[in-house]
């Protein structure tokens, strides 16, 4: 739990202002999550839960890769960087039956996630946590560090719109771990 509410909390911020429902949150028309596949870059973070994402907090973590199955499954490798060891996490949601949005299901809750924009290059991504109390976090993702000025634009009017606020990023992957721990969180 603390692994994937970190990942969670790393995409997010703090207003009781945040979406009300899950139906308030777009998706991108004619989502393919095929297209998705692959290492993406956090440029930008957002949550409705300031508190719960301290830039003093020894635990780091970062979405590395995105990745598919054939049931249609939507896997992300996730590293969680902290005490001086670098490990992988792979997270899996599940399709709902709607274009662009997935679920999942933890000991203590449940996951929404929404891609909500995409050129395949860029995407605004948005997941809710749901447990004891709700989580809305929202990331500017790439495939590469440039930001560019209109999806960072476009991920702006979201965190105006939500009253979110912005979150520290970690793209730690690259700084760790060794390829079998990869693999290891792949399998």
């Amino acid at each position: 739990m603390t692994l994937l509410r970190g990942w969670l909390l790393f995409l997010a911020f703090n207003i009781n202002l945040a979406q009300e429902n899950l139906e308030e949150v777009p998706v991108q028309p004619d989502f393919d999550s095929r297209k998705v596949e692959g290492r993406w870059l956090t440029i930008q973070l957002a949550t409705s839960h300031r508190d719960l994402v301290l830039p003093t907090d020894p635990l780091r973590l970062s979405l590395y890769s995105i990745g598919t199955r054939d049931s249609g499954d939507v896997d992300f490798v996730l590293f969680e960087k902290g005490e001086g060891m670098c490990t992988g996490l792979n997270v899996t949601v599940h399709p709902t039956g709607l274009p662009g949005q997935y679920q999942g299901t933890f000991e203590e809750g449940s996951m929404h996630v929404h891609f909500v924009s995409t050129d395949y290059n860029h995407l605004i991504l948005y997941v809710r946590l749901e447990d004891n109390e709700v989580i809305n976090l929202w990331a500017l993702l790439a495939r590469r560090m440039l930001a560019d000025p209109t999806w960072l634009g476009k991920y702006l009017v979201f965190v105006e719109r939500f009253h979110l606020q912005k979150a520290p990023i970690f793209n730690t992957a690259d700084q760790c771990p060794p390829q079998k721990d990869l693999d290891e969180a792949t399998a």
